[in-house]
């Protein structure tokens, strides 16, 4: 009686160290393949990361000197009036393009113009008096004396004259020369000392570009060499001028030499005051490996670039990707960097012609790192880049 009960006990202890077992088996083989998957995908590396690609290219490269500099009008005046008196009337805007001569504001001339009136009523009598005795002369009516007594006194009533008007003629501002006005300064019935500014005025169809250049540069430019001048962060085209003057002394503390170019302006796209790049372009053309500016990395121990190479195992064998292809990695290449011209950057040392680049996606990179080249998408970097106004 006593075997059948110890069965009784035994069986279900037996089922429940089965069902540990199984359960420690299935948790084994599931850790297993955890530790697999992690030693192949500490192997592998890294996820791959998505970029965009270009290609170095070799090709010729204009051989400039870089400054910085600021726009100055060729032609620009303060507008001020020559004489005292009350504004009365005001014949411009502000912003307006005017002629040379052409009246801006006029100032209450009322007391002038009354003693012009009463000038030229003297001047009549004496012009009459004067015809008179010149005939009365001829006939020995009168003396000589008498007829050089109004003689003069037709001279003395005619510059009296001319005085006055010349006095209410300084009254009157114009335009000195062609231009764009500023703002007003002055409103009607404003009482103006002489000398009070009442605009600014000036000619920008042509505007001056002044920088400065080290000492070092002065014997590669002279007058005439042709200049470039873009603004930093306008959409608007590469202004190209001339260097107009340079100047004979050097400054003794920065030791630099002061330039001055011209520029055509006719859309007035450059303005007084504008800060602005100057590139002088030298008659030497030399050939400089390219790559897109955005190929650069920037970092305080230097500047690089991504080279794409085949990816290699330790053997050196080439690496193939799941899709079958050749896997690809990133080797990062420090490089000297030159002169940046449009989307553009001159590398002089560092890089090879026909080499692939990352342009697109580098920061996300590190030495070696595994990537996937992606260009279905991606800017079109250009030498004169033109971007739309948005």
């Amino acid at each position: 009686m006593k075997h059948p009960t110890r069965v009784r006990y035994v069986l279900p202890i037996l089922g429940l160290l089965v069902l540990i077992a199984a359960l420690v088996g299935v948790k084994f083989a599931q850790i297993s393949t955890l530790i697999g998957m992690g030693k192949a995908m500490q192997k592998a590396g890294p996820p791959p990361e998505v970029v965009s690609t270009a290609v170095s290219q070799q090709k010729p490269w204009e051989a400039a000197i870089s400054a910085v500099g600021s726009i100055a009008a060729v032609k620009g005046v303060a507008v001020s009036n020559d004489a005292p008196g009350i504004v009365s009337r005001i014949l411009f805007e502000s912003g307006a393009s005017v002629r040379q001569g052409q009246v801006l504001v006029e100032l209450d001339t009322s007391v002038e113009r009354a003693q012009l009136a009463s000038a030229k009523a003297r001047m009549d009598l004496a012009s009459v008096t004067a015809g008179r005795s010149r005939s009365l002369v001829q006939s020995d009516a009168i003396p000589r004396s008498q007829l050089d007594t109004d003689e003069a006194q037709l001279k003395t009533a005619t510059m009296d004259l001319g005085a006055l008007q010349a006095q209410i003629d300084r009254k009157v501002v114009r335009a000195p020369f062609s231009g764009r006005l500023g703002i007003r300064a002055v409103n009607v019935g404003q009482y103006l000392n002489a000398g009070t500014s009442v605009t600014v005025l000036e000619a920008i169809d042509s505007v001056y570009v002044d920088f400065e250049l080290p000492q070092q540069d002065l014997a590669d430019v002279s007058v005439g060499m042709p200049v470039r001048v873009t603004i930093e962060g306008a959409a608007s085209a590469v202004q190209d001028g001339a260097i107009a003057a340079v100047d004979p002394e050097i400054d003794s503390t920065t030791r630099t030499i002061k330039l001055r170019a011209t520029v055509p302006n006719k859309q007035e796209r450059l303005r007084p005051g504008m800060f602005a790049n100057v590139s002088v372009l030298l008659p030497k053309r030399d050939d400089r490996i390219i790559v897109p500016s955005t190929a650069l990395v920037h970092a305080s121990y230097g500047d690089s670039v991504f080279v794409v190479e085949n990816k290699k195992d330790e053997a050196g064998g080439a690496l193939k990707g799941p899709d079958g292809k050749l896997a690809k990695s990133a080797r990062q290449q420090f490089v000297r960097v030159g002169e940046a011209r449009g989307d553009f950057v001159a590398i002089l040392d560092g890089v090879a012609p026909g080499q692939e680049v990352v342009s697109g996606g580098a920061f996300k990179l590190r030495n070696g790192s595994g990537i996937v080249v992606n260009n279905a998408v991606k800017a079109t970097p250009e030498l004169n880049p033109h971007p739309d106004n948005q």
